[in-house]
């Protein structure tokens, strides 16, 4: 289960690094002792239930919290250093790579609780880790600080410092899709790939169109089994600067009729690599234009269509789009509307969720991601699951934890309601 799935507060701690066997009655007694415990759930795979190796501790008083987190962070629990850090609800904090610090060239013996020793005289720390294989350290780390200014000063002061004897560099971490585009910039690429020249082109043509602008290791142009170009081949040169301004010349020129494509020769997974960045680019802009625009419609009658659709909603705004989702030529009983600007699918909303249309009334409400309805569900679950754990205390009258082994009556549970 994600993090976001789980109820995070000012007193709820995330520990990772946890072997597999490692229940909450284990963490119950360990963490114990460190203050009242609210609740305790070790995340764990939904078809098999075995642990996947991390969970979340919800403390009463977030001082109890933060004690935990500053005398038992990289502790050993069953031959394993936990890891420590602030349950972080929103993950966009996370992934947005503020205050986040990538190490490299780290001395093998360099472990977890020594990159945090380090650098946490530079500011508070959310999370830090140096990865590790079955052998041990990978020589690379990650420290993720509160703030980008911390994160700043920790670069400024120990980029290029001697750590166990090794010069290490220390710098912002970037995101694999960050650093892609900087190392295909960098790459000193000779070899082109050429394409949509037509079937009138061999080897010797493809080599007097690209020759003049520098010497050719070899050219070639790919055929099918009867000899014929299939429109696509390569050129290699000897130096990077000649491919690059043949690259720079050569794109988009018209040969033989057709507006050819010139650049720099990929590998398979390379290529595949930025088909998904571009996919990914698209969705999230069409996620984007859609956000608060898109409704979801459902029990719609079967004889409602996507024109039926249209003329229902329109009366609200100008609507983009409307589609009723079909199965085989049957209406599956739901669909989308989009419109131009969110007040108008606001409006829609209000006047049109609970309409009878077709002798049937509409839930109408705005569009959400499956994995953002999962999430929503899964939150709204595990918080009611943190109300059956606790019981109010009638001397004191404030909420103290059961034991981790308690089991509510089925009869309390709740089930999460049901949203779209």
């Amino acid at each position: 289960m994600p993090a976001s799935a789980y109820s995070c507060n000012a007193a709820s701690l995330y520990v990772g690094d946890l072997q597999t066997e490692i229940t909450e009655a284990m963490l119950y007694e360990r963490f114990g002792p460190v203050g009242n415990i609210l609740s305790i759930r070790v995340c764990r795979d939904k078809i098999t239930r075995q642990s996947l190796g991390y969970a979340y501790i919800n403390f009463q008083q977030p001082a109890d919290a933060e004690r935990a987190l500053d005398t038992m962070n990289f502790e050993d629990m069953k031959g394993k250093p936990m890891r420590i850090m602030w349950c972080q609800r929103d993950p966009s904090l996370r992934k947005s790579g503020v205050g986040n610090v990538f190490i490299k060239n780290l001395e093998k013996s360099i472990d977890s609780k020594l990159l945090y020793d380090t650098f946490s005289a530079f500011g508070n720390i959310l999370s830090c880790k140096v990865v590790c294989d079955e052998n041990g350290s990978k020589g690379y780390g990650f420290v993720h600080f509160e703030t980008q200014e911390s994160a700043q000063n920790a670069i400024n002061s120990l980029n290029g410092m001697i750590l166990n004897d090794q010069k290490v560099f220390i710098g912002h971490f970037k995101s694999r899709k960050e650093r892609e585009p900087e190392l295909v910039a960098r790459a000193m690429f000779t070899n082109l790939y050429i394409k949509n020249f037509g079937e009138n082109m061999d080897d010797g043509r493809l080599r007097e169109l690209f020759s003049k602008y520098g010497p050719t290791l070899s050219v070639k142009v790919m055929t099918d089994e009867s000899g014929k170009s299939k429109g696509f081949g390569f050129v290699s040169f000897e130096k990077h600067e000649d491919a690059l301004r043949a690259v720079d010349e050569m794109n988009g020129k018209n040969v033989n009729g057709r507006s050819i494509y010139v650049g720099r020769a990929q590998k398979k997974s390379e290529r595949q690599a930025e088909l998904r960045r571009k996919f990914e680019q698209i969705k999230q802009e069409r996620i984007t234009r859609s956000q608060g625009v898109n409704l979801y419609i459902k029990n719609l009658a079967d004889c409602i269509d996507d024109k039926r659709l249209h003329q229902a909603f329109s009366p609200y705004g100008i609507i983009t789009s409307a589609k009723v989702m079909m199965d085989g030529g049957r209406s599956k009983g739901f669909g989308f509307v989009c419109f131009s600007s969110p007040n108008e699918a606001a409006k829609a909303v209000t006047e049109m969720n609970g309409r009878i249309i077709a002798s049937k009334p509409l839930y109408v409400a705005l569009a959400q991601r499956k994995k953002d309805r999962q999430a929503n569900l899964a939150a709204q679950f595990m918080q009611k699951m943190d109300h059956v754990r606790m019981v109010l205390n009638p001397v004191t009258n404030t909420y103290q934890a059961l034991p981790p082994n308690y089991m509510a009556p089925v009869t309390q549970v709740t089930p999460p309601d049901e949203k779209f």
